[in-house]
């Protein structure tokens, strides 16, 4: 799988949405993202605001899905 492949995005129209999540899960958690670069920040931290992410998008799911 080539870099480009891995980085393509699904629905790029959704970058906007994602990345306002990301700064709400990350104050969420404690973590002061900046706009911009943030590759000072630790991979422990990064994990926390990823791993919420993800948890946060799951649970919405879930939800949508009994909700039907």
């Amino acid at each position: 799988m080539t870099n480009s492949n891995r980085t393509r995005k699904v629905v790029p129209e959704a970058q906007d949405s994602l990345d306002k999540f990301k700064y709400e899960v990350a104050a969420e958690v404690g973590v002061d993202l900046k706009n911009g670069y943030n590759g000072n920040i630790s991979a422990k931290d990064a994990g926390k605001i990823g791993g919420n992410m993800v948890r946060k998008m799951i649970e919405q799911a879930e939800n949508s899905m009994l909700n039907k």
